[in-house]
């Protein structure tokens, strides 16, 4: 065990984490997400929701403060509905706690955020059954 690592990064998602650098991509995706078939490096977190993987992630890797968005998440596709998932606001939250200034947030049509998670350095799989959970960070740099 080390201190101030939260426990649910596993070994191979902090190895993960070490390796990416700035400007590498990272996707976290919920339950229904093709993961095996999009991932060039799959970590499978079953049984762990996606905020609080966020939330953890967060603690260690910075968001790439070099572009407009550091955060993309997938658009709903229903467009007759213009209600937005709840899990938003909680990664809103999570998001703006650790990054205050440099949180922006898109959303990516759905094909368009499948593509751009095939090219990403990772993608977690998780459990997490809130509907368009999926979410990319970019990594930024660490200053100072």
């Amino acid at each position: 065990m080390l201190k101030n690592i939260p426990s649910i990064l596993t070994p191979e998602l902090l190895k993960t984490l070490m390796e990416m650098g700035h400007g590498d991509e990272l996707v976290i995706g919920d339950g229904n997400f093709p993961a095996a078939s999009h991932a060039q490096k799959l970590i499978r977190c079953d049984g762990h929701g996606v905020p609080i993987l966020l939330d953890a992630i967060l603690k260690l890797f910075p968001l790439d403060r070099f572009v407009e968005c550091p955060v993309a998440l997938m658009a709903v596709v229903d467009d007759t509905d213009d209600t937005e998932p709840p899990i938003w606001n909680t990664y809103r939250e999570i998001i703006k706690n650790h990054e205050p200034v440099n949180n922006a947030i898109k959303c990516e049509e759905r094909f368009a955020f499948y593509e751009r998670a095939k090219k990403a350095y990772a993608i977690i799989a998780t459990g997490e059954t809130a509907l368009y959970a999926n979410v990319i960070l970019k990594k930024g740099v660490i200053e100072g």
